[in-house]
C-alpha cells in the first residue's frame, strides 16, 4: 500500500483516507500559496477603491461640490477605479465609488455628489 503524504510538507498522513494535510497550518499554508496571485489583485483593487472613496469623501463634505481635476490628481485619485456608472436621461455620466460620485464637467472640473 502506498503511503499518503501531506500536500504541503510531505509528512506521512495517518487517519482519514481522504485526508490531504497533516495539520490546519499546512492546509492554510498550501491554500495561501495557491490563491496568492488572485488575492493580491483583489487586495490592490480594494486599496485603490478605498483611497478614491476617502479622497471623494474629504473633498465633498457638503454632499455636492465642484473640484478641479488637478485637485483630485494631487491627492492621488485614480480615475480608472470606480464601482459603478450611472447615465441620466439627459446623457450625463456619473462615476461612483460606492455612494460617492463624480460628474466630469467642462474645463477639467468635476461635480462631486453623494448618493442618498
Amino acid at each position: 500500500m502506498e503511503s499518503r503524504k501531506c500536500l504541503e510538507c510531505g509528512e506521512i498522513l495517518r487517519g482519514r483516507i481522504d485526508q490531504k494535510f497533516c495539520s490546519d497550518y499546512c492546509r492554510n499554508s498550501y491554500n495561501n500559496k495557491i490563491n496568492k496571485d488572485s488575492k493580491n489583485l483583489i487586495r490592490n483593487t480594494n486599496n485603490r477603491l478605498r483611497k478614491n472613496y476617502k479622497i471623494l469623501t474629504e473633498l465633498n463634505s457638503s454632499g455636492k461640490t465642484k473640484v478641479s481635476r488637478s485637485r483630485l490628481y494631487d491627492r492621488g485619485f485614480d480615475f480608472q477605479f470606480f464601482t459603478s456608472i450611472y447615465t441620466t436621461k439627459t446623457g450625463n455620466t456619473y462615476f461612483y465609488v460606492y455612494d460617492q460620485g463624480y460628474l466630469p464637467l467642462e474645463n477639467e472640473t468635476f461635480l462631486l455628489i453623494k448618493r442618498e
